[in-house]
C-alpha cells in the first residue's frame, strides 16, 4: 500500500517540473489587464473614469442589451476591467491577465508543465487571443496575446489623451495562502523573479514581490494566515499605480471635480518598502495604490527575513 502513495507523493512534487524536450516558455511581455465586480458601474465610471482621468475606449453588452463588462484604459497595453457584480458583497477581484507574445505558444508550454489548459486558444469577443489557467490560490489568470485586428489595436492612440493620474500599473496585488505553490507556479514554471520581500513587524513575512520575466511590471503576493474577510480582500486584492511625485498627483486628485467618489482621507505615506505612497478606494473598496518607483533615498531596501505565515 505505500508504493503507490510515495508515487503519488513523487508526481505532485514534479507536477511543475519541464521534462527534458519541453518546449521553451514564451516571453511574458507585461501585466495586461486587472478584471474587477463592480456593484454600481455608473459611481465605478465616476472613481475610474471622473477622478483618476482615464477613459474608456469601449464596451461589451449581454445579448438581452444589459452591460457585459467595460474597459478602462490606462495605456496602449494595460487596462481595468470593470463587469457587474453577480452578487453582492463577494470578493471583487474577477482576473487578472498577463500579456504574451504567442499565446499558442504559452498554451502548449503550460500544457507540457502539467496545468490545466484548453483544448485550444480563443479568441475573445474584441479580437485578441486568450485563455485562462487557475493558480494554486484558485485566482483565475487570463493569458493573452493582442492580436493586429483587435479594437486594442484600433484605439491605439486614443482615450490617452486626458489627466490621467498615472500611465502604468507597475503591479497587481493577490492574496497568498500557499506560498511554496505560488513560488513554483509563478516562479518556477512562469519564469517570474523574486525582487522583495517585506514584513510589517519583522516576524511574520506579509508580502513578496515576483517580478514577470519579460518586463518590470510585477506581482504582489499578499500573504495570510487565515483568509482574510470581505474588506480586507478589498485591500489586499489592489491596483499599484506609479507617479513620478506623489505630491502632484494628490493635487491633481484633490482638485478633481469628481474628488466626493473618495470617501476616505488621501494621506501620503511611507511604505515598509521605503517608497512613497498614497491609498485610493473606489465605491467597492477595491484599492488603487499610487506608487511613486524608488525608494525615498534612492536606495534599496533590504528583504525581510521573517518567516511566511502558519
Amino acid at each position: 500500500m505505500r508504493r503507490p502513495l510515495l508515487i503519488a507523493i513523487l508526481a505532485a512534487a514534479v507536477s511543475f517540473a519541464a521534462s527534458p524536450d519541453a518546449p521553451a516558455r514564451p516571453k511574458i511581455t507585461g501585466i495586461a489587464h486587472i478584471a474587477l465586480y463592480v456593484h454600481d458601474i455608473g459611481k465605478a465610471r465616476t472613481f475610474y473614469k471622473d477622478f483618476l482621468g482615464y477613459g474608456e475606449p469601449y464596451k461589451l453588452d449581454n445579448s438581452d442589451g444589459s452591460l457585459s463588462l467595460t474597459f478602462i484604459k490606462i495605456n496602449e497595453r494595460q487596462y481595468i476591467e470593470l463587469f457587474p457584480e453577480k452578487a453582492p458583497n463577494t470578493d471583487r477581484l474577477v482576473h487578472i491577465s498577463l500579456e504574451v507574445e504567442d499565446a499558442e505558444a504559452m498554451r502548449v508550454y503550460l500544457a507540457s508543465r502539467g496545468v490545466k489548459v484548453p483544448a485550444k486558444v480563443s479568441k475573445g469577443r474584441i479580437g485578441n487571443s486568450n485563455f485562462m489557467i487557475t493558480d494554486p490560490d484558485g485566482h483565475l489568470v487570463e493569458i493573452v496575446q493582442y492580436e493586429p485586428n483587435s479594437w486594442t489595436a484600433r484605439e491605439k492612440g486614443k482615450f490617452v489623451d486626458g489627466p490621467r493620474v498615472s500611465t502604468r500599473i507597475m503591479h497587481l496585488g493577490i492574496i497568498v495562502g500557499k506560498l511554496d505553490a505560488a513560488m513554483k507556479f509563478y516562479g518556477d514554471m512562469l519564469g517570474c523573479t523574486e525582487t522583495w520581500r517585506g514584513s510589517k513587524d519583522g516576524k511574520v513575512l506579509d508580502w513578496v514581490n515576483m517580478k514577470l520575466p519579460d518586463s518590470n511590471d510585477y506581482l504582489e503576493f499578499m500573504l495570510y494566515d487565515k483568509m482574510p474577510d470581505l474588506a480586507h480582500l478589498g485591500t489586499s486584492h489592489h491596483i499599484a499605480l506609479e507617479v513620478a511625485d506623489i505630491e502632484k498627483a494628490k493635487a491633481q486628485l484633490e482638485a478633481s471635480p469628481a474628488r466626493a467618489i473618495e470617501t476616505k482621507p488621501m494621506e501620503i505615506r511611507t511604505g515598509v518598502n521605503r517608497k512613497h505612497q498614497l491609498n485610493l478606494y473606489d465605491p467597492d473598496g477595491t484599492r488603487s495604490e499610487l506608487m511613486e518607483p524608488n525608494t525615498i533615498d534612492g536606495k534599496p531596501t533590504p528583504s525581510a527575513t521573517a518567516p511566511p505565515p502558519h
